[in-house]
């Protein structure tokens, strides 16, 4: 039971920070991902390309709305098993601009990304949609 418990909060806390991280973004009209995507120290190129002027705006679309849907899915447990691992992709792709090793205050190889992005795995793996939320009603 308190495997279960812990599941649930991991899914609905990691689920409410994707979303507020999402959502902020939605409702701000001047949100971009350009700036972001300037300073990618590694695949640079890659990034470069991300932000041209055909391309952003889809990449803002999926940043925005990807977080926003992957925070609902997380909090109300339905779609975990597919959303989560996208998420983990996402994370991933937040991660590789930054350089590998890119020491901050707070870390250094490993962060927040990679940290969230290995949570977003496990909470695939243990169908963390399962334990009360809509995944387990959905057979």
């Amino acid at each position: 039971m308190t495997q279960k418990i812990t599941l649930f909060l991991l899914r609905v806390s990691l689920g409410w920070y994707m979303f507020y991280a999402g959502i902020t973004k939605v409702l701000d009209p001047s949100w971009s991902a350009e700036g972001y995507l300037k300073g990618a120290k590694l695949l640079p190129g890659f990034y470069a390309w991300l932000m041209s002027p055909g391309i952003l705006p889809l990449i803002n679309l999926v940043n925005e709305w990807g977080l926003t849907l992957l925070g609902i899915s997380l909090i109300l447990g339905i779609f975990v098993r597919f959303s989560a691992p996208l998420g983990a992709v996402l994370m991933a792709l937040y991660y590789i601009p930054l350089g590998i090793i890119h020491p901050d205050a707070h870390s250094l190889i490993v962060d927040d990304h990679v940290i969230f992005g290995l949570l977003l795995v496990y909470l695939a793996v243990a169908k963390a949609g399962h334990h009360w939320g809509l995944d387990g009603w959905r057979k």
